[in-house]
């Protein structure tokens, strides 16, 4: 994929089929790149991608589904269990660190339409919400666009099934994040929720913050 122009271009591919793999665009080059966390079975779906600017780092982030089979979830499941600890990892660098993309995961009940009916299913599953609820608690991470609007329902979803006309009626969910260190977060100023088009069933979420101290 080419990137526009005057923008540094980097990806992590996905070697196995019908993965999607992750991107970085930017406008300053970083000092330093790394694909994977794992080095094992998530690394070759594609789903980890940091890119190093001076203090700060942005990652590029593509949590597995389980929604088309329970071997899927299952695989959630041992992903959400190998990351939990690189999380923590990353918190004790002691950088300014934004996590951007799909986490496949509702939190909240103010994160779906239609919550009650979904508590069974892959994205909305208390193991899950639990999981998210520990890297916020426990690990003080922070949801910048809960941070910025605490009370947001039906403008904050970021992805609508193609099927029916969830669409066309907002039947829609959060689970498209921005996650950063405290100090990071607390920089942001406004966040949105892109619908002007459609582009897939995902609607880019955009934060804008405030200038770090080193320039970043």
């Amino acid at each position: 994929m080419r990137a526009p122009d005057g923008m540094h271009a980097f990806y992590h591919y996905a070697e196995k089929k019908g993965y999607s793999g992750v991107g970085i665009w930017s406008r300053q080059e970083p000092q330093r790149v790394i694909a994977g966390f794992d080095g094992g079975e998530f690394d070759a779906e594609g789903r980890y991608l940091r890119a190093d600017f001076g203090n700060l780092s942005v990652i590029s982030l593509y949590l597995p589904s389980g929604s088309s089979s329970p071997e899927r979830q299952e695989a959630k499941f041992r992903f959400l269990d190998a990351f939990l600890p690189h999380l923590r990892a990353l918190r004790a660098e002691g950088r300014e660190i934004v996590l951007c993309g799909d986490w496949n995961i509702a939190h909240q009940e103010i994160d779906l339409k239609n919550w009650k009916s979904n508590q069974k299913n892959s994205g909305f599953l208390p193991e899950e919400r639990a999981w998210l609820s520990r890297v916020f608690a426990e690990l003080g991470w922070v949801d910048v666009y809960r941070r910025l609007y605490p009370e947001a329902t039906g403008d904050a979803y970021t992805w609508w099934s193609n099927r029916g006309q969830a669409w066309a009626k907002n039947v829609g969910w959060r689970i498209d994040y921005q996650i950063a260190t405290p100090d990071l977060a607390a920089r942001a100023m406004a966040a949105n929720v892109y619908k002007a088009q459609r582009f897939s069933d995902h609607a880019p979420l955009t934060v804008d913050y405030r200038q770090l101290p080193d320039g970043n």
